[in-house]
C-alpha cells in the first residue's frame, strides 16, 4: 500500500481516537461494500425470470419500471424487499464500523432503507433511517400516519409468486381508506414521516446541538449525489462551521474534497470495506 494511503490512515486513527464524537453519514455505497448489490450476479441470481420477461437490468432501475398490473408489481416488489430487508445478514463491513465506533457517543444519518445498521447491533435510538424503511407498509395516498409491519405478507406473497405474479388478495391494502398500501419509501410527496421518524429526526437534532465545541469526527460513508441534502451537503458545512471537525470521506466514485474543508478533510477513493479493516487493524 502506498505511503499517502497509510499516512491519510494514520491521520484517521489519530482523529477519531482524539474525539468522543462520531457522526456517520452512509449512502448506498456502505451496503454495497458489505455485499448488498442492487446489480451484478446478485441481480442475475435472483431475477431471471424477471431479467427474461421484462428485460430488467438491476434492481434500482427495476424499482421505476411501469409494471402492467399491480399483481405484477408486487411479485416484483415482494421479492426485492424480501431479499433486501429480511434474506440479507450483515457482514465485516458493518462488524468493523460498529467496532470502530465501540465506546463512542455515535449518532447515524442513513439514505438506506434496508435497516442493516440496526440487524448489525447499533442502537436504534442512535439511528435516523430519513428516507425510510423495506420493512414498512404504508398507505399509498398518506391518508394517516401510521406504518405496518409487513414481513409476514411480503413472505407469503413471495411464496404464493407465479410467472412473476402475486394472487390479487395478497396486494396490501390500506385498512383506512382502502387504496393499496406502499412500501416506506420516499418516491413521492405522499411518503408519511410517522412520529417515530419524526423522534429519530429530533434525536439527530439534539446530537448536534449538544455537540457544541466539542471535537467530532464526520464519517462519510458512499454518500453519492443522488440525495446530497441529506447528508453530503449538510456533513461539509458542518466541518466548515466546526473548528475542531474532521470530515473522513470514504467514495470510489466521490472522494472529491471541497476547497473550503481542505484542511480538514481525509478523503479516500478506496472500497469502504478495505479503509475499515485497515483502520480497526491493530498496529
Amino acid at each position: 500500500m502506498n505511503k499517502n494511503y497509510q499516512d491519510k490512515i494514520a491521520r484517521c486513527r489519530t482523529a477519531i481516537d482524539q474525539v468522543d464524537h462520531i457522526l456517520i453519514g452512509s449512502g448506498a455505497g456502505l451496503s454495497t461494500s458489505d455485499g448488498l448489490n442492487y446489480s451484478g450476479n446478485r441481480f442475475k441470481d435472483n431475477f431471471p425470470d424477471y431479467i427474461k420477461k421484462y428485460g430488467l437490468t438491476d434492481m434500482y432501475s427495476s424499482a421505476f419500471f411501469p409494471f402492467e398490473t399491480r399483481e405484477e408489481r408486487w411479485g416484483y416488489w415482494s421479492r426485492h424487499i424480501k431479499l433486501n430487508r429480511y434474506d440479507y445478514k450483515p457482514g465485516l463491513v458493518y462488524e468493523e464500523l460498529l467496532g470502530l465506533v465501540k465506546g463512542k457517543n455515535y449518532f447515524i444519518v442513513t439514505t438506506n432503507a434496508d435497516a442493516l445498521f440496526q440487524k448489525s447491533g447499533f442502537n436504534q435510538e442512535r439511528i435516523f433511517m430519513v428516507q425510510g424503511n423495506y420493512g414498512k407498509f404504508q398507505c399509498s395516498r398518506a391518508c394517516h400516519d401510521k406504518l405496518y409491519e409487513n414481513e409476514e405478507l411480503i413472505r407469503h406473497m413471495v411464496r404464493e409468486e407465479r410467472d412473476c405474479t402475486i394472487p390479487t388478495e395478497l396486494i396490501p391494502v390500506c385498512p383506512i381508506c382502502g387504496e393499496e398500501m406502499e412500501a416506506n419509501l420516499r418516491m413521492d410527496k405522499f411518503f408519511i414521516e410517522d412520529r417515530d421518524w419524526h423522534q429519530s429526526a429530533d434525536r439527530y437534532q439534539t446530537y448536534l446541538s449538544e455537540l457544541g465545541e466539542q471535537p467530532v469526527v464526520l464519517l462519510e460513508l458512499g454518500v453519492g449525489y443522488n440525495t446530497p441534502s441529506i447528508i453530503k451537503y449538510p456533513f461539509e458545512d458542518i466541518t466548515l462551521k466546526h473548528k475542531k471537525g474532521t470530515l473522513i470521506r470514504i467514495n470510489k466514485d466521490h472522494p472529491e474534497i471541497s476547497e473550503q474543508n481542505a484542511s480538514k478533510t481525509i478523503a479516500f477513493e478506496q472500497d469502504i470495506g478495505q479503509v475499515l479493516n485497515d483502520l480497526t487493524l491493530d498496529d
